[in-house]
């Protein structure tokens, strides 16, 4: 099935198969608005959305967010978690680079206007993960990432021990703040647009949950997964020249076996390396070499979606991915689609951010 890797565990989780963005997530806002409103604006709309709200790595938000979400005790659960505030407070509401977005959509069912919206934990869950990994090798929690092969066994932690039942509690830590920075972005978005919320779609992938199946309690992590219960409602992108749709998971013996799970996007079809080419920057200049798709290929695209575009590179072109329908038909026994959803504007970081994080 194409879908990203889910397992089950008994008492136990793996910081290595949650992987570095933690809580990665998706959001959907239907809005009080029909597309046809705000169509004849939409240039200014994304103009205004790409200049307010932070895309790129390693951002702060120019206005530091306070949050309930800081007053949470489990801050206090490691000295090396509390250094970490700082950075989560300052990134509040940033959304990053690589595939994450803020995007319009139109329901062309009804006309009705969507946000969407894909980004993580940012630079707090990356240091998380790095850090547990790295108390896993006896090294210090602050240390460099420890290189990894591909295709290293996994690292586990007993829920039993100090180290696991830490690492869990600092995960869902990451959870939380990610919703909270992906609502303010819902928000934001929803300002400029002078529009109300009618309905969300909520959840995130890259993330371990305690469930029961089979008669058993068991850790289930789900790495590019998103939880498809019956009846729970997903929003799963596409990439920015193509659909995207809200869903809801079935019971079937189908969605029982992919432990009530289903894809958060598309999934590509070429690395970023291959579509972009390699990037090296000289005197702050970006200097490419190679890659499979230009520019002119992406924006020809995109403009053919009649898809207003702010930033993004080739790495994202559209052309870089599957298609998100043909991937929903090879698991349409364990997942309902409610809307489709195309895009009207698009919002990314661009070209020039420098990228060092893994996922």
């Amino acid at each position: 099935m194409p879908i990203g890797g889910i397992i089950a565990y008994e008492n136990a989780v793996s910081p290595s198969g949650v992987g570095y963005d933690i809580a990665c997530g998706n959001k959907a806002i239907k809005t009080n608005l029909k597309a046809s409103d705000v169509l004849s604006e939409i240039s200014d709309i994304m103009d205004e959305i790409f200049r307010s709200l932070e895309f790129g790595m390693g951002r702060k938000n120019p206005e530091p967010l306070d949050d309930a979400l800081f007053d949470d005790p489990a801050w206090k659960m490691l000295p090396e978690i509390e250094d970490l505030k700082p950075l989560a407070r300052s990134q509040l509401g940033t959304i990053g680079a690589g595939n994450h977005y803020v995007d319009l959509f139109v329901d062309e069912a009804d006309d009705a206007l969507w946000v969407g919206i894909h980004f993580g934990s940012r630079g707090f869950g990356h240091k998380t993960c790095t850090g547990f990994l790295n108390l896993a090798k006896n090294r210090r929690f602050h240390d460099s990432p420890a290189r990894e092969e591909m295709h290293a066994r996994a690292t586990m932690f007993s829920l039993s021990s100090s180290l696991g039942a830490d690492y869990f509690a600092a995960m869902k830590l990451a959870g939380r703040y990610a919703y909270a920075g992906r609502d303010y972005v819902g928000g934001r978005v929803l300002e400029i647009l002078g529009a109300a919320s009618e309905w969300e779609v909520h959840n995130h992938h890259n993330f371990a949950w305690e469930e029961e199946h089979d008669g058993k309690r068991c850790i289930v992590v789900r790495k590019g997964a998103t939880p498809a219960w019956p009846g729970q409602k997903c929003f799963i992108g596409g990439s920015m020249g193509d659909v995207s749709v809200i869903a809801e998971g079935v019971e079937t013996p189908g969605s029982k076996s992919l432990l009530y799970s289903t894809i958060h996007g598309a999934g590509r079809v070429m690395s970023r390396t291959k579509a972009a080419g390699r990037k090296r920057w000289r005197k702050g200049r970006l200097i490419r070499k190679g890659g499979a798709i230009t520019r002119e290929q992406m924006n020809e695209w995109i403009a053919g979606m009649g898809v207003v575009l702010r930033g993004a590179d080739t790495d994202e072109a559209p052309q870089a991915y599957k298609r998100l329908e043909e991937v929903l038909r090879l698991h349409d026994d364990a997942l309902r689609v409610l809307h489709v959803l195309r895009p009207i504007g698009v919002a990314m970081a661009g070209p020039e951010v420098r990228d060092p994080f893994r996922d």
